[in-house]
């Protein structure tokens, strides 16, 4: 089959690799309808994430027909179409029963090399190198789906693959950072990043209750998006940054911040920056700074943004102020049923983010206008 593949930062190829097959009871394989280019894979193609090997298949956000399943499987049927978490989930463990899918302890193989970084496993990841698991990923002609009696959801009759799609991560994932902010009645809501997931943390803390969501970014496509979305918009370039959003409310600031943006934030270091991240893939935690400053004191920071080593955070600001961090991977197979509801509903439309398509053999060129923002992109799909 065709699909696209890692071969080093900034080398993206679509090449022919072997077609998945059944290796479990519970498994299922699918024809790829519809995937999508994550900022997470731009981590990747950018060299950041290790444990990538040259041929990996890449790809997390991934839906389509269900052509072969396992012999132990009776959850989906042939040519039934499914939405596919990224996150690999036993549904047995522990962590699972409190549904922590994304911590799942059983679903990486890497999970033992995993915990002596990190002290514990954690789930197994589609196409997120071989520290989550080696699986190979969905931007391909077919994806191989592991305990998929756990994992995918039954797509509905009269919805598109692009209004289901998002739900393999962005939808979710935004939804569970707005969720992470406790949102009460009227409260204020900052957002630092209009990227995909930032657009959804917009919509997710709208539908959740927020009486104001003030967005940054400096990208305009982005930035209109949001405000069609309800929000307010800041330049997070403004020197004059937390005075203008202390300006805009009252003085008393945020109740809480969703830092959508993680590991390759962009602060005040212009070509100094951008020389040191080249030589060092070094992650920037320029915007994490930012909110532990924007947020009020006694708020939430919710921190949906991707982090793979370690960054400097100003300690004394977070403790002085007595605020309160939720991150984490999302737990995607928590949120589908409540989300495609919504969907089915017409409360929201997820393929509103969608700018750019492009088929499988034009991949490369799709993650190089993804990344660089070429011609008003915000959303890549891929239809193989």
């Amino acid at each position: 089959m065709k699909a696209l593949t890692w071969h080093g930062k900034s080398d993206i190829r679509c090449e022919q690799v072997d077609d998945p097959i059944i290796e479990d009871d519970r498994d299922i394989i699918i024809k790829v309808t519809a995937c999508a280019i994550c900022g997470s894979d731009l981590h990747l193609m950018g060299g950041f994430v290790p444990e990538m090997h040259a041929h990996d298949v890449l790809g997390h956000e991934t839906m389509g027909e269900v052509v072969e399943v396992g012999k132990g499987h009776s959850k989906f049927r042939m040519g039934e179409r499914v939405v596919v978490p990224f996150t690999i989930a036993c549904g047995e463990c522990r962590m699972c029963k409190w549904q922590l899918f994304s911590l799942c302890e059983r679903s990486n193989p890497a999970g033992a090399k995993q915990a002596e970084q990190m002290g514990y496993p954690t789930a197994g990841l589609f196409g997120y190198s071989h520290m989550y698991g080696g699986f190979a990923g969905g931007q391909a002609e077919f994806l191989r789906v592991p305990y998929a009696d756990v994992g995918p959801i039954k797509v509905p009759d009269g919805l598109t693959d692009e209004q289901v799609l998002f739900l393999s991560d962005i939808f979710p994932t935004g939804y569970q950072a707005a969720e992470n902010c406790n949102i009460q009645s009227g409260d204020t809501v900052l957002v630092f990043g209009c990227g995909p997931v930032g657009q959804f943390a917009i919509k997710s803390a709208v539908l959740l209750g927020a009486g104001r969501v003030i967005a940054l970014d400096i990208v305009p496509e982005r930035l209109a998006l949001a405000q069609a979305s309800g929000a307010e918009t800041l330049r997070y370039d403004d020197e004059d940054l937390q005075k203008h959003i202390l300006a805009m409310t009252g003085g008393k600031g945020p109740d809480s911040v969703i830092e959508a943006v993680g590991m390759e934030s962009h602060g005040p270091g212009g070509v100094m920056e951008t020389l040191q991240t080249d030589l060092t893939a070094m992650e920037r935690p320029y915007a994490l700074q930012q909110a532990l400053m924007a947020c009020r004191p006694g708020g939430t920071v919710s921190l949906p943004g991707v982090f793979v080593g370690s960054v400097t955070v100003p300690m004394g600001m977070f403790v002085g102020k007595g605020l309160t961090m939720k991150t984490g991977q999302t737990h995607v197979q928590r949120y589908l049923e409540p989300l495609m509801k919504l969907i089915e509903d017409g409360k929201i439309d997820p393929s509103f983010l969608i700018t750019h398509r492009f088929g499988l053999e034009d991949g490369p060129e799709a993650y190089k206008t993804f990344r660089d923002k070429k011609d008003g992109c915000i959303k890549v799909v891929i239809k193989p």
